[in-house]
């Protein structure tokens, strides 16, 4: 602790983020793949159930994601 009394502000905010973005760089392309799939998934599961729970929601939803693509021009 007494180190630490020597550093200015953003050194020791600085000593305390290097540990973090070490592990950050380790991460592996396969890891953050396998977390955004896990993220996706979990994703649609959330959507799915507030459809089911909110389905006049969801219809109004669906009926104006369709409108749009009417819409939509190339």
């Amino acid at each position: 602790m007494p180190d630490d009394l020597d550093k200015t502000p953003g050194e020791v905010t600085s000593a305390v983020e290097a540990p973090r973005q070490g592990r950050e760089e380790q991460e592996t392309d396969a890891e953050r793949r396998r977390r955004r799939a896990q993220f996706l998934r979990e994703l649609n599961e959330a959507k799915a159930l507030r459809d089911r729970v909110q389905p006049r929601r969801a219809r109004a939803a669906r009926m104006r994601q369709a409108m749009r693509m009417r819409t939509f021009r190339w």
